[in-house]
């Protein structure tokens, strides 16, 4: 069964749910638009949360034969593969003082609203750069696999050939780079739902896209600003704190005096037999725990919960763009 956040939230009959809910839509374009499949049921034991699917790699092929000749023989190439959601999220304490106390800012509110767009950006994260390994630099390992796994090797893995680092390079690039940008779009079947960067890609890319007169924006139903190139909707995928750094979730290359900072765009097109979501049987994806003001304890502690994974069951319907020359050379 497929099912969005916002089709989640009708079956909630608790409105701190329901509100739960609204935050995670409201602080992750992705979450909100991303459609799962809310089928997976814990295993023997209740010890594993897999999902296992059939990943389309190559489709059919038509031709023409002539009389008395035989068509060349030419299958779809298929194969099985196994995912995992994972559990995410955190706990919070505020002293009951505090809360009682609080004033205008709801402490807890705030805590539980903070605690949200974290673990929103920890799924971002792990949407780009999860690994189910064990190993791998740069990965988030023992997660699940992320589009930059996914697309690794693949046809739809698609280098840039054009610099973007300076305002001047976009004045005389920015053709080029939607040239590029197009036939990279292109290689996916459909047109994508969505693409994926970093908030200097973002900037990049606006300018190129006002240049050339296709630029848009517009408020959605949260009052969000959602930003879109030829009707394609610009996702800044943010940063994430990983204890002591705030860090882009698509990152961007440290500049060397021999090579440019440089970045990658991801393009999906959402559905069951595209990119999409995966989340336990039951409603089980979102989960929140508020404490009981009334209730004995002087320190109150809550916790937000989010179920989830991805998986690609075609690998034509999600493509990056990468090695994008972003930031100069640094000086010798």
């Amino acid at each position: 069964m497929a099912i969005t956040l916002a089709e989640a939230k009708v079956g909630m009959a608790d409105k701190v749910d329901q509100q739960i809910i609204d935050e995670f839509r409201r602080s992750s374009l992705l979450l909100d638009k991303l459609v799962f499949d809310d089928c997976i049921s814990p295993g023997t034991g209740g010890s594993t949360l897999a999902y296992g699917y059939v990943q389309l790699k190559t489709p059919s092929t038509a031709a023409v034969r002539t009389i008395n000749s035989e068509y060349s023989a030419g299958e779809a190439k298929r194969e099985k593969k196994t995912t995992n959601a994972v559990i995410m999220g955190g706990s919070f304490e505020v002293d009951r003082v505090l809360q009682k106390t609080s004033g205008a800012v709801d402490e807890l509110a705030f805590q539980a609203s903070e605690k949200i767009k974290a673990t929103s950006n920890y799924f971002h994260n792990l949407v780009i750069n999860g690994t189910s390994a064990n190993s791998g630099a740069g990965y988030v390992t023992g997660t699940f696999d992320g589009l930059r796994k996914l697309l690794a090797g693949t046809a739809n893995e698609i280098t840039s050939e054009v610099t973007l680092t300076t305002s001047s390079e976009l004045d005389s690039n920015y053709a080029k780079f939607l040239d590029e940008l197009d036939g990279f779009l292109s290689v996916i079947d459909g047109k994508p739902d969505m693409l994926m960067m970093n908030s200097k890609m973002l900037t990049k890319l606006r300018g190129c896209a006002r240049r050339a007169g296709y630029y848009s924006r517009a408020k959605d139903d949260f009052g969000r600003v959602v930003e879109a190139y030829n009707d394609i909707p610009l996702v800044d995928l943010g940063k994430y704190y990983n204890g002591s750094a705030s860090v882009d979730v698509v990152p961007t290359s440290t500049p060397t005096t021999e090579a440019y900072g440089m970045t990658e765009i991801y393009a999906v097109k959402i559905g069951l037999d595209a990119f999409h979501g995966i989340s336990p049987s039951g409603g089980g994806i979102l989960s929140s725990y508020m404490p009981d003001l009334s209730a004995p304890g002087a320190v109150k502690k809550g916790e937000v919960e989010l179920v989830a994974g991805v998986a690609l069951k075609n690998t034509l319907k999600a493509a990056v763009l990468k090695g994008i020359a972003i930031e100069p050379k640094a000086s010798a």
